[in-house]
């Protein structure tokens, strides 16, 4: 049993209490309510998504590394039902967080009045129900064969795991743009690039690797995981979690050079929004703590092979994403300066609370690593 399983009750009954004092809060700042929603569904989302990416990487690629976490993926994704049901109240505030569905557009606004079927309340909905529904129907199958290959020792729910985590890894980044684009990007009234989704896609990936780490340290004196994890797995992880710390840093800067080089109007004013009285003490802190500490404690192999400090980066690079995804949502809202309020951080418990309970009752379903994967038949201390 999972200390995430063990704890279960409560963090059900904390969640529902924090949901419970968020909608209180949003009858009185109906604004804030959504603004603080968004910003909670899209963090714990991304927790999903990685983890669907990751282990999509490791059906179709295998390797040691992949072994002790792929339950962990496994159980992530398998939360996703859930995030649909949190997605559905944005749908009751479209108005309250995006230009295009208040009708608030500039009248000299050359933008917007080109994309006003696509960027429209029914379409929005269209496609965040289509797009919820391929990645469910995606980890449900996933999910399904890897629990299959527990109880046979045919490959074949392995080969067809390969088979499918192929096209998967194309329609995740595919559909996550049409996501985030709509709940992210289309914030700001004709802001866009090109680079923004695939941004979000490896910081997605990357605050998956970090979360897996984290609960891998957590379940590693448990005897299932006992002969597959050490020095050796730990410092694969390390290096995933380098590489993936390096890209997000490289995109996050290309993104920001084309932009800032280019200096329109319409595209600079989004890092003037972030960059607005204390917000650019918050990107100076996303520059420190999610590229420079863990990039530079990240190089050492001896803090890459011990997992008591490879927990502890991963642990910094989680909770600098949380404070991404905060900067990413509420400038837009408040350019003016630094804002925060309550009902961020009882959204944020809230369906965190639900969505890790739901993640320790996955978890405890099937066990820790997965059984009779002939590319794994024989699990040896490493």
């Amino acid at each position: 049993m999972t200390i995430l399983e063990e704890k279960r009750k409560w963090l059900l009954t904390g969640g529902v209490v924090a949901i419970g004092l968020t909608i209180l809060g949003g009858l009185a700042y109906p604004q804030q309510f959504f603004i603080s929603w968004l910003m909670g569904e899209v963090f714990w989302l991304g927790l999903a998504l990685g983890s669907l990416a990751w282990a999509m990487i490791h059906y179709l690629t295998g390797g040691r590394w992949g072994n002790p976490l792929r339950r962990i993926f496994e159980s992530a994704m398998g939360t996703l039902p859930f995030l649909l049901a949190t997605f559905l109240p944005l749908l009751f505030g479209l108005r309250f967080l995006y230009p295009w569905a208040a009708g608030n557009a500039p009248a000299a606004d050359h933008v917007m009045p080109q994309h006003h079927i696509y960027m429209s309340e029914w379409a929005f909905a269209l496609r965040g129900l289509v797009v919820f529904g391929i990645w469910i129907l995606l980890g449900w199958r996933l999910r399904s064969l890897s629990i299959q290959q527990d109880r046979t020792e045919s490959v074949e729910p392995t080969r067809k795991l390969r088979t499918l985590s192929g096209p998967g890894l194309v329609v995740y980044p595919l559909t996550a743009t049409f996501v985030f684009v709509d709940w992210i990007m289309s914030t700001e009234a004709n802001w866009y690039s090109t680079v923004f989704p695939i941004l979000i896609c490896i910081g997605q990936m990357l605050s998956a690797l970090s979360a897996g780490i984290l609960v891998l340290f957590l379940t590693r004196r448990q005897k299932e995981g006992a002969g597959v994890t050490g020095p050796e797995t730990f410092q694969h992880l390390g290096s995933l979690l380098l590489a993936l710390t390096m890209m997000w840093a490289y995109l996050a800067f290309s993104q920001l050079l084309i932009i800032w080089s280019g200096d329109l109007p319409h595209e600079i004013s989004w890092y003037l929004h972030r960059s607005a009285g204390l917000w650019k003490y918050v990107a100076l802190f996303l520059f420190a703590f999610h590229f420079a500490i863990p990039f530079a404690l990240l190089l050492s192999r001896r803090n890459k092979k011990y997992i008591e400090r490879l927990a502890l980066v991963a642990a910094m690079v989680l909770v600098a994403h949380v404070v991404d995804v905060w900067w990413l949502i509420t400038p837009s809202f408040h350019p003016g300066g630094l804002w925060f309020h309550w009902m961020n951080l009882t959204a944020f418990l809230g369906i965190g609370g639900l969505w890790l309970g739901l993640f320790g009752s996955n978890l405890a379903r099937a066990p820790l690593l997965p059984l009779n994967d002939p590319r794994f038949a024989v699990a040896t201390p490493v």
